[in-house]
């Protein structure tokens, strides 16, 4: 065998080996976004971010269509009864009773007893809570459980839905913006 043919034969090697069929392994889903410490104390300081975040402003999920008009924002995070939630708040400088005012509040939940839609309006959030009319809706090619926002929610629509075992996502958009949320829901990615 000459120079070049052995050369030619000890680089085939590593292809040759490549294709040798390895075990399948099980896709593992990623794990639940949670918040860094530094996100805990943030939320817990009520520290404000002028301008708001963008699109990763919820580390782990990226939220793809945030409506425009929002002049500030914040991390919500908290823990407590084993789960873990964690979000973040857009807003603009109007006050609360303006019915022109506009917020968004898209939240991930790590809750590990969660696998059913229907499990929602039982869930152990602390705020955004799934009571009173509720219905089960298709809304950016996502089966949510949505409802009227309340007082405490804000005025608009409220949507959630189990995106797997485990891991809860709520999206709150006040009135102005319930034209948006198909777009919205369709657009966050964990």
């Amino acid at each position: 065998m000459n120079k070049i043919q052995q050369l030619a034969a000890l680089s085939a090697l590593p292809v040759t080996a490549a294709l040798i069929a390895l075990p399948a392994q099980a896709a593992e889903p990623p794990a639940c976004p949670v918040p860094t410490k530094a996100e805990v104390k943030r939320s817990f300081d009520s520290k404000i971010d002028q301008p708001a975040r963008g699109a990763t402003a919820i580390k782990g999920v990226r939220v793809n269509h945030i409506p425009k008009g929002f002049t500030y924002g914040g991390v919500v995070a908290g823990r407590h009864d084993g789960i873990t939630e964690y979000g973040y708040q857009w807003g603009d400088d109007r006050p609360n009773a303006d019915s022109k005012q506009r917020s968004l509040w898209v939240r991930v939940v790590c809750w590990p007893k969660a696998s059913k839609l229907a499990q929602l309006k039982n869930g152990p959030f602390d705020m955004g809570t799934f009571s009173g009319d509720t219905e089960t809706v298709k809304i950016g090619g996502r089966q949510v459980l949505t409802q009227e926002g309340d007082g405490a929610l804000g005025h608009g629509r409220y949507a959630g839905w189990v995106e797997r075992k485990g891991v809860v996502v709520t999206v709150m958009a006040s009135t102005p913006l319930v034209s948006e949320l198909p777009k919205i829901i369709e657009g966050i990615k964990l």
